[in-house]
């Protein structure tokens, strides 16, 4: 018998609120339907977008009106299948709403290269002569920016067609790990049976059991290096994948194709990578706490994960919880807080796991629903982190919602874990000034230093990793398992120089599913560094430094990334914000070396 209960069992005021968005399920037909039709007139701009002001504007309203309605309708079906993925109907209406957003993708394709036949002097003239346009000069000057690296129509059209095909490396790769290869079981301490997954790999090696923990690390990169050679042939293909596609755009190199869609300068990416491996000693005195903690003479890969405390974490309730996430954003002001409690007292968040409910957590809604939280909340220290990271990203969509036009409400990934990482900050800051249990304290600080170990650090080896392999890439090196194991072994024992480096975690890079993403990792270390630099300056100055934040929230991706960091007061161009989440790291390590 199952503890997870069935959704029915779980009270109202612990689910979140869909029928905000469709009241029924025939709601949500009726609004698919009606987008087909709206689709259909798109189709008339075609080929005239830019032949006057007037048709310019009403083809962008109707792009920006058919894409916040699709939202909806795609965002719907999706939370309702995340409720319980057994549930075959939902599963169908989110396949449905995924083709949907594909078929609305299609059908607004001609705006670019239509809007790039344009010279900046004749939309601007566009832009003077009809009312309604000017609200589009930043997304059109993006527009523009992209043209030197935008083919022929018949290029794109080819590209676009082959978007599955390019998606094959890193789907062989999901399929395999995630479906198809069978890892061993094993016997914990308690004598039961545990089947080894990519899942609960990490929470395996989080068992106190020494032994246990080596064996569960041996046997798990003993399995998956059986099929080495079939990870490495898709890590190759998904390299040369990045490297040809950034050709075909007339990029130098994959790396300055992928940061070009957010305008971010590949500096930003080096000095990440520089400024943390100057800093290399402070994850090592991280690893030499948790060496002492575990009273073992030599650190190994498969102690890398544990705590620095030995006990168990508090139990934190989610009222608990909510109580201490409200309280400690108070210092980004009364709006922001008063916002905060008053999304957990009206259904944001579907709180607690039921059977078939998605796993993790994601804050979600679109530009015209309230914000929506998934969670399946445990009663710890790490779900009370995870609630206040959720509201962070929410409360980022309701401002922007609120103060942009849709055009700009899709923040870009760069800044996206900005909001989310200042909320775990505050949280951090309130309960270390106001909880004097010691136990309690040790937990907090071992679950912050575990983020920044696993944010700042791992991460950014994953972003130096990725890097080299590029550069051997397009250089013509073939990438054999053998020689990825020498690029991930030399980065992994440069970081923990102190520890013991065995040869199973040079194979690490087959269980990393980010080496797929194309340069997508760095920006988890690039935000944790600019949030947390964000709430220094919040603690220290008050009111202006958290206006200056607040007006950051709002104006969505209006401006280019580095530019609302920048007025927000943190300039990622430089190594200094990084370089503050670093000093912030060693004291709280410092810390909870007086409190182990």
């Amino acid at each position: 018998m199952s503890s997870v209960p069935e959704r029915e069992e779980l009270d109202d005021e612990h689910k979140w609120d869909l029928e905000s968005i469709y009241a029924t399920d025939e709601e949500w037909e009726e609004g698919f339907e009606a987008l087909q039709t709206k689709l259909e007139d798109l189709e008339a701009y075609e080929g005239r977008l830019t032949s006057d002001g007037e048709t310019l504007l009403e083809a962008l309203e109707l792009r920006d009106e058919i894409f916040r309605e699709a939202e909806k309708v795609s965002s719907y079906a999706r939370m309702r299948s995340d409720e319980d993925t057994r549930d075959q109907e939902y599963q169908a209406l989110r396949a449905r709403g995924q083709s949907l957003m594909a078929d609305v993708s299609s059908a607004t394709s001609f705006f670019d290269p239509e809007l790039q036949d344009c010279t900046r002097e004749e939309l601007q003239a566009l832009v003077e002569e009809t009312p309604g346009l000017a609200e589009y000069e930043h997304y059109f000057d993006d527009v523009l920016r992209m043209k030197p690296h935008t083919r022929s129509a018949e290029v794109e059209e080819l590209l676009s067609d082959l978007g599955e095909v390019f998606g094959a490396p890193s789907d062989a790769y999901s399929m395999l790990t995630d479906a198809d290869l069978e890892f061993p079981t094993v016997e914990d301490p308690d004598g039961d049976e545990v089947e080894i997954s990519q899942a609960n790999f990490t929470k395996l090696l989080k068992n106190p059991d020494r032994e246990f923990r080596q064996t569960v690390h041996e046997e798990f990169f003993e399995s998956i290096s059986g099929v080495r050679n079939t990870i490495g042939s898709t890590m190759k293909s998904q390299m040369k994948r990045d490297v040809k596609l950034a050709q075909a755009r007339n990029y130098d190199t994959a790396r300055e194709a992928a940061l070009d869609d957010g305008n971010i300068p590949t500096e930003v990416y080096d000095t990440l990578v520089e400024t943390v491996d100057d800093n290399l000693d402070k994850v090592q005195r991280h690893a030499d706490l948790k060496r002492e903690a575990l009273g073992v003479d030599e650190l190994e890969m498969w102690d890398l994960y544990m705590p620095i405390v030995d006990s168990e974490s508090p139990e934190i309730g989610y009222e608990e919880a909510r109580e201490h996430v409200v309280e400690a954003v108070a210092p980004l002001g009364e709006d922001y807080q008063q916002r905060v409690a008053e999304g957990l007292d009206s259904n944001w968040v579907d709180v607690y796991e039921n059977r078939g409910k998605r796993s993790g957590a994601y804050s979600g809604g679109t530009y015209d629903t309230q914000p929506f939280i998934l969670m399946n909340y445990q009663d710890d220290i790490s779900s009370m982190f995870t609630l206040a990271h959720e509201l962070g990203h929410s409360l980022h969509s309701q401002y922007t919602s609120e103060e942009q036009p849709y055009v700009y409400s899709n923040y870009e990934i760069f800044v996206a874990e900005v909001a989310s990482t200042v909320n775990e900050a505050l949280l951090v800051n309130h309960l270390l000034d106001t909880v004097e249990d010691d136990h309690f304290r040790r937990h907090i600080l071992n679950e912050y230093l575990e983020r920044f170990r696993s944010t700042l650090y791992r991460q950014t080896l994953f972003a130096d990793v990725e890097q080299r392999l590029h550069e051997l890439t397009r250089e013509g090196e073939a990438l054999t398992p053998d020689r990825i194991d020498e690029v991930y072994g030399d980065r992994k024992r440069a970081y923990y120089a102190n520890a013991n480096v065995d040869d199973h975690i040079e194979r690490e890079w087959m269980r990393i599913p980010h080496f797929y993403y194309n340069f997508y990792v760095f920006q988890y270390a690039t935000g944790i560094s600019a949030a947390v630099a964000l709430v220094e300056d919040i603690l220290d100055e008050g009111q202006p430094a958290a206006d200056r934040y607040l007006d950051f929230l709002q104006r969505g991706s209006s401006e280019y990334p580095l530019e609302l960091l920048r007025d927000a007061g943190v300039d990622m161009s430089t190594s200094e914000p990084i370089e503050r989440a670093l000093g912030v790291y060693d004291d709280y390590l410092g810390e909870a070396e007086d409190l182990v």
